[in-house]
């Protein structure tokens, strides 16, 4: 475990070298969040209320949106474009050979990654939020500590997704087109457009069902409140179910391709 804490630290200390684009990430998201805020006003002076929110939840889940975005990569940025691009090399190969497990290896880079987008990336766009609207935000430092657990908890499911979509490159060569469709669907049904929670219907129904909603519909639900005592203990078994269940699929796959590799290299 030693080595895969050492990897972590590695991927945030990686991250942290990109002042430059840190600082323009910031901007970004917080010129974004603004974008959004006034958006949310509009509707949500029209329709108060909407999806179980008032005004002020509202405004509080946009910008938990942007400081969530690169957090739980909804947009990528993370290993996966260096991970197909070592498949398609075939460096991957002695990645494979290494006295290290490939999954938890790339994990481990990514939540280090996670990290530090959230203390880089997600502080200062939540605090300027705060300044210029009336947030509602926790008063109980348990309800933080929910909120980092879910966000940890969707971290995983966000790495699981892309570490599996990634692993399609060792039949597909090219794994671009299937990672570009799965930000389209993570930006959908992580709630970042609009919270799952307007969704009508079966796809409102499908939407919150998938892992996708674990990004950011779960976490801003746990922030705001919604979700509490046995029912938080539910959130966290469906965060946590669809964590175990996409990186079994993604060790399954790792193994097969591994199998592969061997084969060839035989």
């Amino acid at each position: 475990m030693r080595l895969y804490a050492v990897v972590a630290a590695g991927g945030f200390r990686r991250y942290a070298t990109y002042r430059v684009a840190t600082a323009a990430g910031v901007f970004t998201n917080t010129v974004f969040g603004f974008i959004l805020a006034y958006t949310y006003i509009a509707l949500w002076d029209e329709r108060p209320q909407l999806g179980g929110y008032d005004q002020s939840e509202a405004l509080t889940y946009v910008w938990l949106g942007q400081a969530l975005l690169m957090t739980c990569a909804m947009m990528g940025g993370g290993f996966e474009d260096e991970l197909i691009e070592r498949i398609r090399t075939g460096d991957i190969a002695i990645d494979l050979y290494r006295p290290a497990d490939l999954q938890l290896w790339w994990l481990a880079g990514d939540l280090g990654r996670a990290a530090f987008h959230l203390l880089g990336r997600g502080i200062v766009p939540m605090v300027l939020g705060a300044l210029a609207f009336d947030l509602a935000l926790p008063a109980s430092p348990w309800t933080w500590a929910a909120f980092l657990l879910s966000v940890a908890l969707g971290v995983v499911v966000s790495f699981a997704v892309r570490f599996l979509v990634s692993l399609s490159a060792f039949w597909l060569m090219d794994g671009a087109g299937v990672m570009q469709m799965c930000w389209l669907a993570g930006l959908f049904f992580s709630g970042m457009l609009l919270p799952l929670s307007l969704f009508p219907g079966l796809l409102g129904e499908v939407a919150r069902a998938l892992p996708w909603s674990s990004l950011l519909q779960v976490p801003a639900d746990v922030f705001l409140g919604k979700h509490t005592g046995w029912d938080l203990l539910q959130v966290y078994a469906f965060q946590g179910g669809w964590a175990l269940a996409l990186l079994a699929a993604g060790r399954m796959l790792q193994t097969v391709a591994t199998r592969r590799v061997v084969v060839q290299g035989g």
